[in-house]
């Protein structure tokens, strides 16, 4: 039988003291919702020298490939290292290199770069996109396979993300000119990054709708599909048309900072339709501010809504979380679709 693994992650470094708390929050809930979570226990965060570490025992021998694929795909953690209490008769513990990467479609960078007022933290993004695969039927299906749909998307932090990884991503916006600016920005950062892109331009005229299409990538590479639509999101099927069923839907709900919707009624109003559209075993996954509505309450809407199922297993029962001085408490929920 082989000998267990121990390892020891960082989490990911972050330049602000509230960044770096919000993944200390949630890296130990990311990574025991992963499949990791089939081959490994004891997930518990640990400081050595001044560095924070999610720790857990892998069984079945070191890390393989996809496992360092997995790890540095993911959003609160950073490099990894094998833990050892002792080695050779010298104290402990002692940290061993493990190489992991993960081979981004286009950089990270792009879901950072752009900022713009009401953004989400793209670490977030990540991690909400995770989770939500994770919940789902496709937890180990490579992200190329997947399709990702933001109904709230904004400046394009989700959809940008989803392509990171080498989803196909779509997203809708109410604001015509946020959704044209997020399409074009895609594309002048494709070519800045001399990825293969071509765009183009619909009018919805019986949905008062506009949408931009993209194709990121050559043919002979497979090119990833990107969709931005500017319209309702209660239309969010017939704008997406083409597109096909999401796998995953991540999105923000408004806080209420820059916009004033009541959230029950945003999702009266839009939830049926983002189920109705989702591939079946596929996941959403929405954050929002939990001081305006708690938990108990925001599960009970999606299924009375929805035949949507709240995943309600540990880790996804609490993943709530500070922000900042504005947003005190923000929470997550996972649902199944089918």
């Amino acid at each position: 039988m082989p000998t267990p693994t121990t390892l020891a992650v960082q989490i990911a470094p972050q330049r602000s003291t509230q960044y770096a708390d919000l993944v200390g929050d949630l890296a130990v809930a990311e990574i025991s919702a992963s499949p990791l979570r089939h081959r490994a226990s004891g997930f518990a965060l640990r400081d050595i020298a001044g560095q924070t570490y999610v720790t857990f025992a892998l069984s079945e021998g070191p890390l393989s490939g996809a496992d360092g694929a997995l790890l540095a795909s993911l959003a609160t953690l950073g490099n990894a290292f094998e833990l050892f209490e002792a080695l050779g008769g010298v104290e402990g513990p002692l940290l061993r290199p493990v190489p992991v990467s993960y081979p981004h479609l286009l950089s990270p960078d792009i879901a950072a770069v752009r900022r713009y007022k009401g953004k989400t933290s793209e670490l977030f993004t990540l991690f909400m996109c995770n989770v939500a695969k994770f919940a789902s039927a496709f937890a180990e299906a490579p992200w190329r396979d997947l399709r990702v749909f933001d109904p709230l998307s904004g400046g394009g932090t989700t959809p940008f993300t989803a392509l990171s990884l080498g989803a196909h991503a779509a997203g809708v916006e109410r604001e015509r000119g946020d959704a044209e600016s997020t399409a074009m920005f895609l594309a002048q950062y494709c070519r800045e990054a001399r990825v293969s892109v071509g765009v183009r331009e619909e009018k919805l005229r019986p949905l008062a709708a506009h949408r931009w299409r993209l194709r990121v990538g050559r043919e002979k590479e497979d090119p990833r599909a990107c969709l931005i639509a500017a319209g309702d999101s209660a239309l969010s099927r017939d704008l997406l048309a083409g597109f096909g069923r999401p796998h995953l839907v991540v999105t923000d709900l408004p806080y209420g900072i820059q916009h004033d919707a009541p959230l029950a009624e945003l999702l009266s109003r839009c939830l049926p339709a983002w189920a109705g559209m989702m591939e079946p075993g596929g996941a959403l996954a929405f954050s929002w501010d939990s001081t305006r509505a708690g938990r108990d309450e925001m599960a009970a809407l999606v299924e009375d809504l929805s035949p949507l199922r709240v995943v309600r297993d540990a880790p996804y029962g609490d993943l709530a979380h500070r922000v900042d001085r504005v947003i005190k408490r923000r929470d997550v929920i996972v649902a199944r679709a089918g």
